[in-house]
């Protein structure tokens, strides 16, 4: 049997970024990732723009919720994918680490949420290539 990869998007709030991401890989990774995300500081909610703006092209991510590190299933991933976070997210064993730098959507309307689910989309498309 083959290993699953196992992936953790991490942002802050896990609330928009990383949930959104996890998304996507759940959706492109088919059978072969474990695909997981955590904050630094959990909101404990998923944003509803978030969820808004992934409903549109077909990926429900209402289902998942907005957790800090120590409720991770795991403590060691193959991939770790911080989305701008730098000093903020904690230090987690991975095989290996990528930080994408990516725009906070939280206030900024539907319209900027659109321009980055579609950016963390092609990003997770690349990183699962």
């Amino acid at each position: 049997m083959v290993e699953k990869i196992k992936i953790l998007f991490v942002c802050v709030e896990n609330s928009c970024r990383s949930q959104i991401a996890e998304g996507f890989a759940k959706k492109y990774g088919g059978d072969k990732v474990e695909a997981f995300s955590s904050g630094s500081k959990s909101s404990g909610v998923i944003n509803p723009d978030a969820i808004k703006v992934m409903k549109e092209i077909g990926i429900d991510i209402s289902g998942q919720a907005s957790k800090g590190f120590e409720q991770l299933p795991y403590n060691k991933f193959d991939l770790i994918v911080t989305m701008g976070c730098q000093d903020v997210c904690p230090f987690f064993p991975a095989k290996e680490k990528f930080d994408w730098q990516i725009e906070d959507p939280k206030g900024k309307g539907l319209e900027f949420f659109r321009k980055v689910r579609d950016e963390i989309g092609n990003k997770v498309k690349e990183l699962l290539k």
